[in-house]
């Protein structure tokens, strides 16, 4: 019998739109003789076409596995992956912890950090308190900086600020996007993203360097422009190469990853080192996204790579089932 897989998407998120191109190729991609394929989607108000998934006294909904393709808040973030749980659903992806650790990108650095990762120089301020602190932000790091929504992706609400006149109005903009706002040190250098897959013994494609056509590789010249460049496989050594691969693995367990997920880079001119900078547990799958794109080009074409993600992703659940909720009688 075919396997049934629901590919969620949508969701209440600025990532609405790209979650919709990704679920589109998902299903253009997915093996049809393998799999029986619904697409619900969930709008931008939080409805559900054509209908929820939520826990149902003895049993599961008709579904076998799900494919949460849902970007960012509400999506990417542990709360679906906890209503997932909730209804006892396998499905694709991290799990809470590891979802809601990467989703904070403060968090996600404090991990990295307690591991002895490398990470970019930062600092934390808040919605209502920023205005006071502007004077302290200014001085803390060379200009240019980076101010960044901590809970959000795909680039949107970011901005790079050259003076502290600009850095009031980006906080402003990340602010309407998040409570808490992350400020970066400015990382001049060459950006790249590392693709990894697995469970307990997790792998790293080839990476790709990023060639933005703007100032900086934003949401506009992501999903809107087509400008931006990718070099597959990237222009590294091979000693490189290993670094960052091992980098990318290390990232990925330490927020405590399963499934997927696609680890960002700088390589810093100044030091000649790598930086992480992000860690993405449910990154773009639309025809321009690179983590499909780095499989392919490690030998897993985009239809296997669905069926490694749906295999990681029963393995998972099997394993779940293992375990025991509550203490029996006489135990």
């Amino acid at each position: 019998m075919k396997l049934r897989v629901a590919v969620l998407c949508g969701g209440r998120s600025g990532e609405h739109e790209v979650s919709l191109r990704s679920a589109d190729a998902i299903i253009a991609a997915i093996n049809r003789a393998k799999y029986d394929v619904e697409r619900i989607l969930i709008t931008k108000e939080g409805r559900w076409d054509p209908h929820p998934i939520v826990p149902e006294p003895g049993g599961n909904p008709d579904i076998d596995v799900v494919f949460p393709i849902v970007h960012g808040t509400f999506g990417e973030d542990g709360t679906l992956q906890g209503l997932l749980e909730l209804a006892n659903l396998a499905y694709v992806g991290p799990g809470v912890l590891a979802s809601a650790a990467a989703m904070d990108k403060e968090i996600q650095k404090r991990l990295c950090v307690e591991r002895g990762l490398p990470v970019v120089d930062y600092l934390v301020t808040y919605r209502g308190e920023y205005h006071d602190q502007l004077e302290k932000i200014c001085g803390r790091f060379p200009f240019p900086l980076f101010v960044k929504p901590a809970n959000l992706g795909s680039s949107v609400g970011i901005s790079k600020v050259k003076n502290c006149e600009e850095l009031k109005a980006a906080l402003s903009v990340a602010a309407k996007f998040d409570r808490k706002i992350i400020v970066e040190r400015g990382v001049t250098g060459r950006e790249f993203e590392c693709a990894v897959l697995g469970n307990r013994e997790p792998v790293a494609a080839i990476p790709c360097e990023i060639l933005p056509s703007k100032d900086f590789y934003d949401y506009e010249d992501k999903y809107v422009l087509g400008k931006s460049q990718a070099l597959l496989p990237a222009d590294l050594t091979p000693e490189q190469t290993r670094e960052m691969q091992r980098l990318a693995i290390d990232c990925y367990r330490a927020v405590d990853c399963e499934g997927l997920a696609r680890v960002d880079f700088f390589l810093e001119d100044a030091t000649g080192k790598f930086l992480i900078n992000e860690i993405n547990t449910l990154p773009g799958f639309t025809a321009i996204s690179m983590f499909p794109k780095m499989w392919e080009a490690s030998g897993l074409p985009y239809p296997q790579l669905i069926d490694r993600l749906i295999e990681l992703a029963l393995e998972r659940h099997r394993e779940r089932q293992a375990t025991s909720y509550g203490q029996e009688p006489g135990q």
